[in-house]
């Protein structure tokens, strides 16, 4: 049996698949289909310092190899994570990561700092990426001084392992990637999700409130793909993939094309125990290779 440990930063993880924030809860919704400990980590629901509502319904909607969401990082607030959701998670057996957004970078700071206080978050992935929100979220990611600036003042108050998340609607990623890097980032995920909409030609309307909202599923996997690739090419830290990612051979695809790590989303939704299968299917086509270790095929892609 291949040796399926990874690190990132400070933070080790048992294998290299973990949940994209937003499509698995808090990971105790997981827990009557699966062992959720068996998991590398976890990265909870999106969290900001105050409790937000979220986007208007209809917010979500289905599309050829794909969906749309706008949610709008609906959440409680990251008070209530702490005095509520955070109890039943520490004891989990796995890296719990909390999603963290934000209106401003004050806001960010904030809930980083609040969050550093826990025991039993090894990480924080720092998300300048959303693409449903109309303050903050995907206003600082795509700019390189935008993405500098917010990570330079989290990284001095958040001391623990910190991923940055990153958006695809730009323009050159890798630049926002090198920028982030050199303000401490200890890691980048990508990709979040691409700006697309919907309409329904009978009415006429839009089929989601906002009218436009994040595309993610198969679809997304040939462009994110190429972007990790990308990053991996021009950066030292680790790269956490994800983007379409349903099964393990997409896995092995997206740490072929460099990924240290990758998420799962959009399958979760399909079927619960996704992330258990391609953790699974990850170890057999190691052994099946004759690989000693999941390392060895991180960027071993051959051009």
């Amino acid at each position: 049996m291949a040796d399926l440990n990874i690190k990132i930063g400070s933070l080790n993880l048992k294998n290299p698949v973990m949940t994209a924030s937003g499509t698995f809860g808090y990971g105790e919704e997981f827990a009557d289909f699966m062992d959720i400990s068996q998991i590398g980590g976890i990265i909870v629901k999106g969290t900001t310092l105050n409790p937000r509502e979220g986007n208007p319904y209809p917010r979500m909607a289905e599309t050829p190899s794909g969906m749309l969401n706008a949610v709008g990082l609906q959440n409680k607030g990251v008070h209530y994570f702490v005095n509520s959701i955070y109890p039943g998670l520490k004891d989990i057996n796995t890296n719990i990561i909390v999603n963290v957004s934000g209106s401003c970078i004050d806001d960010y700071v904030q809930t980083a700092e609040i969050i550093n206080e826990l025991e039993h978050i090894p990480a924080i992935e720092l998300n300048i990426s959303c693409p449903n929100v109309k303050q903050g979220g995907m206003a600082f990611g795509v700019t390189a001084k935008g993405a500098a600036e917010v990570v330079k003042q989290v990284r001095a108050a958040y001391k623990k392992t910190l991923i940055v998340k990153l958006s695809p609607n730009v323009t050159d990623v890798t630049e926002i990637a090198r920028a982030v890097e050199e303000q401490g980032a200890d890691s980048v995920s990508l990709i979040n999700t691409l700006l697309g909409m919907a309409i329904d030609a009978e009415t006429r309307r839009p089929l989601l409130s906002t009218i436009t909202g994040g595309l993610s599923g198969p679809a997304v996997k040939p462009i994110a793909l190429r972007m990790v690739w990308q990053v991996y090419n021009s950066v030292k830290i680790p790269v956490v993939g994800l983007g379409g990612i349903m099964n393990w051979k997409d896995a092995v695809e997206f740490m072929l094309a460099g990924a240290t790590a990758i998420q799962i989303g959009t399958a979760n939704f399909i079927d619960p125990i996704t992330t258990q299968r391609v953790s699974e299917g990850i170890n057999d086509y190691l052994d099946r290779k004759g690989y000693k270790s999941v390392s060895e095929i991180i960027g071993a892609l051959e051009v």
